[in-house]
């Protein structure tokens, strides 16, 4: 008795992996931007209602190494299901209390359900998608994902302009993880119809003839992040603090970008609907430019897309810290975030990137997961770093201080990616 695996389409994986991608997305999009306005509305500092928006990063940061247990035992449709659930949990928590205490823990769990549901639509292409298509598969993914974010803040903005209040944007995401249940319970489970896990990763052995047993994409991302992590991180450790470094301050930046952007609006008097607009035109030039880095690297080189968009976001910070006070504030701001919005595009898919160039290619998870915990690091750190100068100092100093560290990773990026990613000839 053979079994048979349906050939790849691209039909195929759109709606059991890039709709529920959109849905999950889209809810997210809209509820960030309003979650320091949230935090304000409830009596929080601005140095505080800064904390509470870092707590979705942390939570990423802390969801990272069960995600991938997680993933590696129940699998990845049901991990998506749980963390769309999970990700209603910590919406429910936040509008149960009205205290900011409840708000941050909702926060919390918000981002447990981003790192699972992150990692569950991951492996799921790296295990269905042939490595002939995989890049632009998981690119295409990327895509989808700032599609969402991008109308996300126009959804949002509707919503309070009709409602007159912030809290009901949080219904957006409960509706949308609701969408994401239906979607997957309803598609017949990929898994089980493509073979994804076990049938593409037995051809794959077959192909290459060495008999070699080979795990699901969920469980080797969980080996290599619980056993190998620490190993590489030595072994590798002179790639890891020049490269990784500089990409750690460049997901820094990126992460201070999405935080700066709503607190300065509280900051300066913005309107919630009127920033809530502004951010999603921002998102959706982010969105628009996606293929054009990854045009960018192949034919030019990473550091032509990976510098001009470090610099960008770092003098974006830097304007905005000279603009705060000025009587055309509000029209600077709107100006920094289009500039986040072209820097950030430009730069899509840079890090991911820049990993695989760098990965041993005979065992490339250890360092990759080394290589994504620097990564998340300085995604989880930034935030944490924006609200404590901002209550120290002013957030002026806090987007000061971000756009000197965007400038530092411009310059380690610079002086090592042509060490160690060599330029290659076309």
């Amino acid at each position: 008795m053979t079994t048979v695996t349906p050939p790849f389409s691209w039909r195929g994986i759109i709606l059991p992996a890039y709709l529920p991608t959109l849905l999950f997305s889209l809810g997210e999009g809209a509820i960030i931007p309003v979650i320091p306005v949230v935090a304000t509305e409830r009596g929080a500092s601005l140095a505080l209602a800064g904390l509470i928006a870092a707590m979705l990063m942390v939570g990423e940061l802390a969801g990272d190494l069960p995600a991938g247990w997680l993933v590696a035992r129940i699998g990845e449709r049901n991990a998506m299901i749980g963390a769309a659930l999970l990700a209603v949990t910590g919406v429910l928590v936040a509008l149960a209390s009205p205290t900011n205490w409840a708000l941050g823990i909702g926060v919390f769990l918000l981002g447990l359900a981003t790192a699972v549901f992150g990692l569950a639509r991951h492996a799921f292409l790296t295990s269905y998608v042939p490595e002939r298509v995989r890049a632009r598969a998981l690119s295409t993914l990327a895509g989808v994902f700032r599609a969402g974010w991008a109308i996300g803040p126009f959804v949002a903005a509707g919503i309070i302009a009709f409602a007159g209040s912030s809290e009901p944007v949080f219904w957006v995401l409960v509706a949308s993880c609701f969408a994401v249940v239906v979607v997957l319970v309803l598609l017949p489970d990929p898994e089980r119809v493509f073979g994804a896990a076990r049938l593409a990763r037995e051809a794959s052995a077959r192909d290459a003839g060495d008999g070699t047993e080979v795990t699901t994409a969920g469980r080797a991302a969980a080996d290599a992040s619980s056993h190998g992590v620490f190993r590489a991180i030595v072994v590798h450790r002179a790639v890891l603090a020049r490269i990784g470094t500089g990409v750690g301050l460049l997901a820094a930046i990126r992460a201070s970008r999405t935080m700066i952007l709503p607190l300065w609006a509280v900051s300066i008097g913005v309107p919630p609907e009127q920033a809530a607009l502004v951010i999603g035109v921002s998102a959706t030039i982010d969105f628009a430019l996606f293929y054009v880095s990854g045009q960018v690297m192949d034919r030019f080189g990473r550091l032509w897309s990976a510098i001009p968009g470090i610099v960008g976001l770092a003098v974006g910070h830097l304007v905005l810290a000279v603009t705060h006070d000025m009587p055309a504030a509000v029209a600077w701001f709107t100006a920094v975030a289009v500039l986040f919005g072209v820097a950030n595009g430009l730069s899509s898919g840079v890090i991911l990137t820049l990993g695989a160039d760098l990965a041993p290619k005979a065992n490339p998870a250890p360092f990759l997961g080394a290589y994504r915990t620097i990564g998340d690091a300085g995604q989880a750190v930034a935030p944490l770093v924006v609200a404590g100068v901002t209550s120290l100092v002013s957030i002026m100093a806090a987007a000061a201080t971000m756009g000197v560290v965007g400038l530092i990773g411009a310059a380690m990026l610079l002086r090592w990616v042509p060490r160690y990613v060599p330029r290659r000839r076309r």
